[in-house]
């Protein structure tokens, strides 16, 4: 693992860019310096490193000097003596100080062996006249000539070229350091000279003698201060990445991310312990504990009550537990916040600096004195309700022990979350509570209901906050609990909210055997609710295993049931499952049924059928190609999922899902991305929402999608039944590879998700068609460039694969019109580029098919029928139509720029200068036919032909990996090429290849 000083800089830009236009003010002549605050470990050094890499390259000459903490003894001077070392190295650098004894010793390093030397006449030179000479002297108590020699020092210096002065940790500065810092910064007024002075902020107590002296000093002119607060926590998780020399878990990045609060040290610290939350890392914790030993030992109580209390702690609490007088806390309370250990929050509440330093006060805690503590807490927040919450008094109980205590405040706390439509701590609360039941005698008793019931309405919880398969392990759970033998109708009710579970991770056979087993239980007549909703469970079934004929059956015994009883929600839930089971064949009439079933749903207060409704009426509209009336639905549906806190259930993240596809493809591409990343955190049966934003990433060459790639992907492998991530995430990949110019990939991934999603959508995969339509284009790329070098054997071999692709989608095809009807829009457009693709693969240019995908996806696909115009554009090209060409290659270029899709952008470019077109982009100009590459360029572009990458190209010309991919870059620029592959072709092309 890398350090975190040794990787790229992060999170930084705007505090880089306020530094470097100092800088630039020293350049210009002016002096100027900025006092950098952060707290230890927030990343001041490392961005002075780069800071001090970018001056030098700039011109400057940077000297940096630095603070040691040597407590109470300090050496005088020592930062500067480190920052001069460099001038005492080589004396030609300033030729006046090997002349001036007062800088003999200072130079040497021994700036305490500097004796007060006479007062210099009048002819002594101690320098350049310094400005401001009539600004006020400092006392001359034997220092004023050592002060003024090193500043004449720096004025030599920085008459050669600016100057950027580097002090880090001013904190540990003494005080004959801090003077002549003073001294320093009053007197460098017009000279090309820029300071930057670090401390710790969090090392500032009142009393500490450095406050004084910044106080001052900012009131000095072209003096600033500069606050670097904690990391943003996406700069942090890039950190993270960085730092790890392979592949990270994405909830080790985010566990970590989330406990380093946005300090860098402790990221590095807590990545290099493996840590997932289950300790501290020894190292750090003995940096945040000797903070705390330094304090009394009231302070240190003080310090571990609000430890054990939590993160944020009422004084009151603390009087109550703390068993200190009361000026005792007071003084104890004084003294931690002053030292920054605590802070005040706005509500008044202590909370400590930072989260880990309370980890490492538990940490260090005995046992027995951690259980006390807790003891005492749970029992003040017992008898005084109004100074905490539920969840916290059971997290005390539970700490101290008090198992039946833990146990029913538990059970508040979820009922709690549940009135503020917190079902994910609902769900905390309430699993908290069934791993209690057993521990607790009168459980039963004091939950006022069985175990079954609890994991009934946990089961529920899990399903509302997005956790499918907990849900269903905890029905499978109270199925178990029931018993064959048990209550009929316990086990029917059990069986059909297990169905319903099931068939939301895409497992519908076992959805199909738990309805039957449902209906199997309950008899048909009288009507009852538990029969309806097993038949509407058992209609839905079904149809999801397009058992048509005995769906209906079922779904019209429902209807009708729901009817007689009037159970709105049943009827709903009933109505969506018959009017999705097959094609429309009157688009008015399903929309109007569609809307009763929203209608009944809102009425019946059943919030997943409601939301169910909405879904399915947003999916009508996208499926119909109204895009824009798929926008305004999903806007207003999860609006409505948010007011009833259900955001991450299943369909309110369908819903959003649906809202991101469809702002990406009107393309409201900005929109799109702000959709998907909406919340950071989110369900892994919910991450293919933020997984769709890669469709933008990729389309606009964004370098971060191959995190989020890399992400979704192993999603992917760890949840195995979340097919629709599979479908975004294997669409986004084949066309990364595309663009990539890695055909073998995008081949690859189309077939894996290809197979993938036939095993579970059987009847209806047309997602197939836009996997090999994408697919099929890198293919058809890689048989045309083999083609023109006269690699026939590549170029069959290409095509073949490319005949596998087509025959899946053609399979697709059937399978979905033999069993559901026919394709909407969005199928038909998949279907036209497959053609189009196809056509291109065996070297015809069918400008015709072009023409068509054109068309098809003129529905509201803005990218992709800009896509379409660009292979269009091609095709008319080789038709020699070159007026119809442009026209195409223009429309297509203008959505490009418009979307910021920079690829899309770079290959009509590439081909308006290749083909010469009359198209008047600006900063495009037609190739020179008779440009020329190199030796060492025809050599790189031989092996490109051949299909190398740039490590294997390095290994053959011995030369770097680094060094080849600058060749290949400078020969697409050249050849006006947009990749690898299509640089070959235009070197064919012009007989550059031999």
């Amino acid at each position: 693992m890398s350090r975190w000083d040794d990787a790229p800089l992060v999170g930084r830009a705007d505090e880089l860019a306020r530094l470097l236009a100092q800088v630039e003010r020293a350049v210009a002549g002016r002096a100027c310096a900025t006092l950098l605050a952060g707290d230890a470990g927030v990343g001041k050094t490392r961005l002075l490193d780069e800071l001090g890499r970018r001056a030098a390259e700039r011109g400057l000459r940077v000297l940096t000097g630095h603070c040691v903490d040597l407590g109470d003894v300090g050496l005088p001077y020592l930062p500067f003596v480190d920052l001069l070392r460099p001038l005492a190295a080589d004396p030609e650098l300033v030729p006046s100080a090997r002349s001036n004894p007062v800088l003999t010793g200072f130079l040497a390093g021994h700036p305490g062996a500097v004796v007060p030397v006479p007062p210099p006449g009048e002819g002594l030179d101690l320098g350049r006249p310094l400005p401001h000479r009539a600004s006020p002297q400092p006392v001359d108590d034997g220092r004023l000539q050592l002060f003024e020699s090193v500043a004449a020092l720096l004025c030599e210096l920085s008459a050669a070229g600016p100057l950027l002065v580097v002090l880090e940790d001013v904190h540990w500065a003494d005080r004959s350091s801090r003077d002549l810092l003073r001294y320093l910064l009053a007197r460098l007024v017009d000279e090309p000279v820029a300071v930057v002075a670090s401390y710790r902020a969090d090392d500032l107590h009142r009393r500490h003698p450095l406050r004084p002296l910044l106080a001052e000093l900012v009131r000095l002119p072209g003096v600033e201060r500069l606050d670097l607060a904690p990391l943003p926590d996406a700069a942090v998780g890039d950190l993270v990445r960085g730092l790890a020399s392979a592949g990270l878990p994405e909830s080790t990045v985010e566990d970590v991310v989330a406990r380093a609060e946005g300090n860098a040290f402790y990221a590095e610290e807590l990545l290099a312990a493996g840590l997932q939350g289950e300790a501290l890392p020894l190292a750090l914790a003995d940096v945040l504990l000797a903070r705390v030993e330094q304090r009394s030992p009231a302070a240190q109580r003080v310090l571990r009550v609000a430890a054990v209390a939590g993160r944020r702690v009422r004084h009151e609490l603390v009087a109550a537990i703390g068993e200190l007088t009361a000026d005792e806390l007071e003084r104890a309370l004084a003294e931690v916040v002053h030292h920054h250990l605590l802070v005040v929050s706005h509500d008044g509440r202590y909370r400590f600096r930072h989260a880990l330093l309370r980890e490492a006060v538990l940490t260090d805690l005995l046992p027995g004195e951690r259980v006390r503590l807790h003891a005492a807490i749970a029992g003040y927040l017992a008898t005084h309700p109004e100074a905490g919450t539920a969840a916290e008094r059971a997290h005390h109980a539970r700490e101290s022990n008090d198992l039946p205590g833990a146990f029913t405040a538990s059970l508040e706390a979820a009922s709690d979350a549940c009135c503020v439509g917190a079902p994910a701590e609902q769900l905390q609360h309430l699993e908290a509570a069934l791993a209690l039941w057993p521990a607790v005698p009168d459980a039963a008793t004091r939950a006022g209901r069985d175990q079954v019931a609890l994991l009934v309405e946990t089961a529920a919880a899990a399903r509302t906050s997005g956790e499918l398969h907990r849900a269903a392990g905890l029905l499978r759970a109270a199925l178990e609990l029931v018993g064959p033998d048990g209550d009929p109708v316990t086990r029917a009710r059990l069986h059909y909210t297990l169905a319903q579970a099931l068939v939301r991770v895409e497992d519908h056979s076992g959805g199909y055997r738990e309805s039957s087993a449902a209906m199997a239980l309950v008899p048909a007549e009288p009507p009852s609710e538990l029969r309806t909703w097993a038949a509407a469970t058992h209609a839905r079934m079904c149809f999801s295993l397009n058992l048509l004929a005995e769906g209906d059956a079922a779904a019209e015994e429902a209807l009708a049931a729901a009817d007689v009883l009037g159970l709105d929600a049943a009827w709903s839930d009933t109505a969506v499952s018959q009017v999705r089971s097959r094609p429309a064949t009157d688009v008015g009439a399903v929309r109007r049924r569609l809307a009763e079933a929203l209608e009944r749903g809102r009425r019946s207060d059943d919030v997943d059928v409601e939301m169910r409704a909405w879904f399915n009426l947003a999916v009508d509209r996208f499926e119909a190609g109204d895009v824009p009336g798929a926008v305004a639905l999903t806007a207003e549906a999860t609006e409505r999922a948010r007011a009833l806190g259900v955001e991450w259930a299943t369909y309110p993240a369908g819903l959003r899902h649906l809202r991101v596809t469809a702002l990406y493809t009107v393309g409201e591409w900005d929109a799109s991305l702000a959709e998907a990343d909406a919340l950071a955190r989110v369900p892994e049966m919910a991450a293919h929402v933020r997984a769709a934003a890669l469709l933008v990433l990729v389309g606009r060459g964004d370098p971060a999608a191959r995190d989020r790639l890399a992400w979704a992907r192993s999603l992917v492998e760890r949840v195995n039944a979340h097919y629709l991530l599979s479908l975004v995430t294997g669409a986004a990949e084949i066309d990364l590879a595309a663009w990539a110019g890695d055909a073998a990939r995008a081949v690859d991934v189309a077939v894996a998700t290809s197979a993938r999603l036939r095993e579970v959508w059987r009847f209806d995969h047309l997602g197939v068609l836009r996997l090999v339509a994408t697919a099929l284009g890198a293919a058809a790329d890689a048989a045309a460039a083999a083609r023109l070098v006269g690699d026939r054997p590549t170029a069959d071999g290409w095509v073949h694969r490319g005949e596998e692709l087509v025959e899946m989608a053609r399979s697709a095809v059937e399978v979905f019109e033999r069993s559901v009807g026919g394709m909407g829009v969005e199928g038909l457009a998949w279907r036209a580029r497959v053609d189009a693709e196809h056509a291109r693969l065996t070297g015809k240019a069918a400008p015709e098919l072009w023409q068509a995908a054109v068309e098809a996806f003129g529905y509201g696909h803005v990218y992709e029928q800009a896509r379409s115009r660009r292979r269009l554009a091609e095709a008319l090209l080789a038709t020699d139509d070159r007026a119809g060409a442009a026209v195409e290659a223009r429309a297509a270029h203008e959505v490009a720029v418009r979307l910021g899709a920079t690829p899309l952008r770079e290959a009509v470019e590439a081909l308006v200068r290749r083909g010469r077109l009359d198209v008047d982009l600006p900063g495009v100009r037609p190739v020179d036919p008779a440009a020329v590459l190199t030796p060492r360029e025809q050599s790189v572009l031989a092996l490109l032909a051949k299909g190398r990458t740039n490590r294997q190209i390095g290994a053959e010309l011995y030369i770097s990996e680094k060094t080849a991919s600058v060749h290949v870059s400078n020969i697409l620029a050249k050849l006006g090429a947009s990749g690898r592959t299509e640089a070959v072709a235009i070197a064919a092309a012009r007989g550059l290849l031999t």
